[in-house]
């Protein structure tokens, strides 16, 4: 089965591919699933730009192709989200809403990073929002709170012992719901 680690911010001097590649390589080490690091800003998406409903899956645009195959072609998904002023960026809710039926039918993780909060208040949004779209979010989540001491001179993330912990749960939720969610969609 294979996960997409999909990074949320698109913001210049965004952390999030530094906190995706600690997670990627963790998820790859615990060898439950294929693995792809999937960062949005690499499919310019525009606000909503498809004339049809996404729905419908009638895509005119490359960049709305190339990420419906991206999501289509995974089983699950984390998402590694920062917190903007209590919710997820605008970009990653662009990137939900672009597609529709790409979604359904496949579990959803969510690695957060902000400061007191650990972006769990974003975590929560993104979850409902997921839900919308036929999406399966998982309770068990990643927050990472005051994220910039996690990150050494050299830019690399190294998560401590309870991010470690949930990362492991979540995985392991997450395998549990992908391999009955991919035989429902097979349906």
């Amino acid at each position: 089965m294979k996960l997409n680690v999909i990074v949320g911010s698109t913001r210049p001097g965004r952390v999030g591919p530094t906190v995706a590649a600690w997670f990627e390589k963790f998820a790859r080490e615990q060898g439950k699933f294929e693995v792809e690091l999937v960062d949005i800003a690499d499919f310019n998406l525009p606000l909503l730009d498809e004339p049809n409903h996404p729905v419908l899956q009638k895509y005119e645009h490359d960049h709305t192709r190339r990420w419906s195959e991206s999501v289509n072609a995974a089983d699950a998904f984390v998402f590694v989200t920062p917190e903007y002023d209590f919710f997820p960026p605008a970009s990653l809710i662009n990137a939900v809403q672009t597609l529709v039926r790409e979604w359904a039918y496949k579990p959803v993780g969510v690695v957060s990073y902000a400061y007191v909060s650990g972006g769990l208040r974003a975590a929560q949004e993104l979850r409902l929002l997921m839900t919308s779209v036929n999406a399966h979010p998982i309770p068990q989540a990643v927050p990472v709170p005051f994220f910039p001491q996690f990150i050494d001179e050299n830019g690399v993330f190294t998560a401590n012992e309870p991010m470690i912990q949930g990362a492991t749960v979540m995985l392991d939720e997450l395998v549990k719901w992908a391999g009955p969610l991919k035989q429902m969609r097979a349906a």
